[in-house]
């Protein structure tokens, strides 16, 4: 028998509301961090090379893991692996939190991203079901897109809060109170769900994929002291072609971790390639906006992150817009445009300078971005499940999730690499503010290139009727024809 909660016609909305936070701890937690690291780095006593890992653990374990949660959270059970993401989410987060030296901390940031990669692919799977079709979907998809949208934002701004104002412990133990919320509104408001049919998993694809993502993005953080390294070289080939065999594979087993028609869609690949470039720059070009508020500008930790601010508020400001366009004209105008717009607000970006007044140089820029990001990540949560059958619905938006993130890494170090050839490969302080801005303005014209990329992706791929390409068109099956005119 279902709960009354469960029964009451405002449960969905509750059910979103929980969904919708459990994405924006997943996504923040990419970035709050990134401002307490130099508090962490004295207190845990780390050097440079073991800082970065802090970051770039919790990336590699969410990106490499996703397939394999969306798998368990189809088979196993949407609601149970959600809860159980939860409790090992809360956990990993204290024992981070809790940590007395540098690999304490990493093996913590590691573990939390092991639990983010079920808790992602099981929360958009069960808003999937919650919401199968129509208007409601539309809101339901948009509301959890603005939060997708704006998560890395608020992280950095939640981070420079507790990192001021409490300690950059706090930024780990903060994720207890999300998890209270997540794990108590699971219980009342979300219902059981789960693929029918044949549910053994691929056990073969789940160590190729995993370990073949893993590869690659520690070989693209190895880039960042040199693409001639020899063993960046070794990573990135070797990740290569494990995911190559891992294609092989997929299409010799009967039950495959990741059904390729849900990648080869041209539709939906495009989504997918659109939400990699996004995540880049959401990443890598945040990241590096925070560098130049700090350093370049002087801000301390707290006023960075309220100086971040424009870029969220553009977001949640225009999602009302997206969102009815969304209706009447379809989400490809919306995928052309929205990524030329990210491209302009990042080209007004680069001209920065070391004496230039952030009301001038910087805030315009991230309000006009944040408006474009409106106008990408609430047509592409939508398009990146158009047409998916329900028995796929949690690997679906693993990839959808794993895009994001694995993209975000390999941005992250190509801005990298971009920047170390600006500056001279020289660190921060043995640099003057000009060349560190010029750096910054490199990563930006890269991040803007990214975006005409993405914006040229949706032209070519994301193509077909109106009625095709929003959800509530034909739920397609496994041999059924590329949704393309």
């Amino acid at each position: 028998m279902s709960s009354p909660l469960r029964a009451h016609p405002k449960a969905r909305w509750w059910a979103l509301f929980v969904i919708s936070l459990t994405q924006l701890v997943v996504v923040l937690d990419g970035t709050i961090v990134n401002i307490a690291l130099p508090q962490a780095q004295i207190a845990l006593q780390m050097d440079d090379h073991l800082r970065q890992w802090v970051v770039t653990a919790y990336a590699l374990s969410f990106g490499a893991l996703l397939l394999l949660g969306g798998r368990i959270a189809d088979y196993w059970g949407r609601k149970r692996t959600f809860m159980v993401g939860m409790i090992g989410f809360g956990s990993a987060s204290l024992y981070a939190g809790m940590a007395t030296a540098g690999w304490e901390l990493i093996l913590g940031r590691a573990l939390q991203g092991v639990f983010a990669a079920m808790l992602a692919p099981a929360a958009l799977a069960l808003l999937t079901v919650l919401f199968p079709s129509g208007k409601e979907r539309n809101t339901a998809f948009a509301v959890f897109g603005t939060v997708a949208g704006a998560g890395a934002a608020v992280g950095m701004v939640l981070g420079g809060f507790l990192t001021e104002f409490l300690d950059w412990r706090w930024c780990l133990l903060v994720n207890l109170f999300f998890v209270a919320v997540g794990l108590i509104g699971g219980a009342l408001f979300l219902t059981e769900s789960k693929a029918e049919g044949d549910n053994r998993y691929d056990l073969w694809g789940a160590v190729l994929v995993t370990s073949g993502l893993g590869t690659l993005v520690y070989g693209f953080s190895l880039a960042e002291t040199g693409w001639g390294n020899p063993l960046t070289i070794t990573f990135i080939a070797l990740g290569v072609v494990l995911l190559a065999v891992f294609v092989w594979i997929e299409t010799k087993v009967s039950n495959p971790l990741l059904p390729l028609h849900v990648v080869t869609h041209r539709v939906r690949g495009g989504a997918f390639l659109i939400q990699a470039v996004a995540g880049s720059v959401m990443i890598g070009a945040t990241l590096y906006l925070t560098f130049h508020l700090q350093i370049v500008l002087g801000m301390g930790a707290m006023e960075a992150g309220v100086a971040s601010l424009p870029l969220p508020l553009g977001t949640m400001v225009f999602a009302g817009l997206a969102t009815n366009m969304l209706g009447k004209i379809g989400p490809r105008p919306m995928l052309i445009g929205g990524p030329l717009v990210v491209a302009a607000a990042l080209i007004y970006l680069s001209f920065i300078t070391p004496a230039g007044n952030y009301f001038v140089q910087v805030a315009p820029a991230l309000l006009v971005m944040g408006m474009g990001m409106a106008f990408v990540f609430i047509p592409l949560q939508n398009v990146a499940l158009t047409g998916v059958a329900p028995h796929d619905a949690g690997v679906a938006s693993a990839v959808t999730n794993s895009a994001m993130q694995i993209g975000g890494s390999i941005g992250l170090s190509v801005f990298t690499a971009v920047y170390a050839v600006i500056v001279g490969g020289h660190a921060q302080g043995q640099v003057g503010l000009g060349t560190l801005t010029g750096g910054y303005s490199g990563v930006f014209i890269g991040a803007a290139v990214g975006m005409v990329v993405a914006s040229a992706i949706a032209i070519t791929m994301v193509r077909g009727r109106k009625e095709d390409l929003l959800p509530q068109g034909a739920v397609e099956s496994e041999s059924s024809p590329v949704l393309v005119h």
